[in-house]
């Protein structure tokens, strides 16, 4: 529970934040595994860093529940919006990524958003989806670009139902077990209420 202008929120989103490169999407893969390990349906997407002969390709998008995967962005992608060298897979991010994050809406316990960051806020149906899970009352788990601005970035970050941790090389193991009990305890009570 978080106090703003006196009021006390719930918090029902969880987002870890920090450098790149820091392990945000491994903590969360930490933090996912003890939630299925004490029983709970975990559901989502993920993105990760895809590496061809020891130099980063792209970006790939999973899907928790279904294991499908996708391209977020890569240097061979021809088209879609560019960030640095790589451009942005629209249709994957939508197909694999935006139908992961509304599938675990319908069935889990947990909606993991891996991440919110430049990439995929070239897409509608993907901020759409971020904001309807937030507003859900369900619980979710994400992570939040480190210096992006403006928009659904802002928004996620300002929200008096989200917990914002900033992940370190220092605290990364902490953290990930840290949250993952405070989600455990969270999802007990969402099952039993």
């Amino acid at each position: 529970m978080v106090a703003y202008g006196g009021v006390a929120f719930m918090v029902k989103a969880f987002f870890l934040t920090g450098a790149p490169g820091v392990g945000k999407t491994t903590a969360v893969m930490k933090v996912v595994e003890e939630l299925k390990r004490r029983g709970f349906k975990v559901g989502g997407m993920l993105s990760g860093e895809v590496r061809r002969s020891g130099v980063r390709w792209g970006f790939e998008v999973i899907d928790l529940a279904t294991g499908a995967r996708g391209v977020l962005a890569s240097v061979e992608q021809r088209t879609g919006p560019s960030i640095g060298k790589y451009r942005v897979n629209l249709h994957d991010l939508e197909e694999v990524g935006v139908k992961a994050i509304l599938r675990a809406l319908e069935e889990c316990d947990v909606v993991v958003v891996d991440e919110v960051g430049p990439m995929e806020l070239y897409s509608e149906a993907f901020k759409e989806a971020v904001r309807k899970a937030l507003d859900s009352g369900k619980l979710v788990l994400g992570t939040v670009h480190f210096k992006a601005r403006g928009g659904l970035v802002d928004e996620v970050k300002r929200r008096a139902d989200v917990k914002v941790l900033v992940l370190t090389t220092g605290n990364r193991d902490s953290l990930a077990k840290e949250l993952a009990e405070e989600l455990v305890e969270e999802a007990t009570k969402a099952r039993w209420s």
